[in-house]
């Protein structure tokens, strides 16, 4: 069973340090920064060895070279943006996997966000890192690629277990759900959830990692019914 710990960096990032106490290894998922995650790691006792990247934005990646200075960890990360992270010592794809001692993580391609996006899916573990392209309640931003992408990615996302945690890059909860509410008034279950985040933010609890079996009842992306559709709700919620 992996060892998964919340770090909050910057505004509203978080840094995922996860560590697989058999082989003794520990990677972490799109260090935004050095200093917090290497203090972290100390605390714990624990060497890192690895860092998965989900995409190139430098606040996945401003710590990578660090702490690959500080430890001698391997980076991995998208072959699709390579030429943008370059600390990479191994690049992956879509049908690749990755390993953290004897856990295996499947590669999967989620372009749209960035155009190399990529996700990490740990099926012994029911966990998934997917940096900015699933949120709860919400999804990334287009910026290098297509709703058409994006809504590809929500069905290749939802056909995970129920009960796959998904552990997201940002606390982008609070903000995503008052969206939400509007793009689908009528979801019962989208209020409730909404309410429990709120009185979450305002006792200062962090909502992620989040679950794929909440975001397909509550999630207004993943719940679009067509291409078309996912559009018009990231164009809405662009501008709410």
């Amino acid at each position: 069973m992996l060892e998964i710990v919340r770090i909050p960096v910057l505004s509203d990032n978080y840094v995922w340090l996860v560590h697989e106490p058999e082989s003794g290894e520990t990677m972490v998922v799109d260090p935004a920064v050095a200093e917090p995650v290497l203090a972290e790691a100390d605390k714990h006792g624990w060497t890192i060895t690895q860092i998965w990247n989900t995409h190139w934005h430098p606040d996945h990646t401003g710590g990578n070279e660090a702490i690959k200075a500080a430890t001698g960890c391997t980076v991995t990360g998208p072959e699709a943006e390579q030429a943008r992270i370059p600390t990479l010592d191994r690049t992956v794809k879509q049908g690749d996997t990755v390993k953290l001692g004897d856990v295996v993580a499947d590669v999967i391609d989620v372009p749209a966000h960035t155009a190399g996006h990529i996700a990490y899916y740990l099926p012994g573990e029911d966990a998934a890192f997917v940096g900015d392209t699933l949120f709860a309640m919400g999804c990334g931003r287009l910026f290098e690629g297509t709703a058409e992408q994006m809504f590809d990615n929500m069905r290749k996302l939802e056909k995970l277990p129920d009960e796959t945690q998904v552990y997201c890059a940002h606390e982008y909860t609070e903000a995503n759900g008052r969206y939400a509410v509007t793009a689908e008034p009528d979801n019962r279950d989208l209020q409730a959830r909404m309410d429990e985040v709120v009185a979450m933010r305002a006792e200062g609890k962090a909502t992620v990692p989040t679950t794929i079996g909440l975001e397909r009842a509550t999630n207004p992306f993943m719940r679009a019914g067509s291409a078309e559709e996912l559009a018009e709700r990231r164009a809405a919620k662009d501008a709410f």
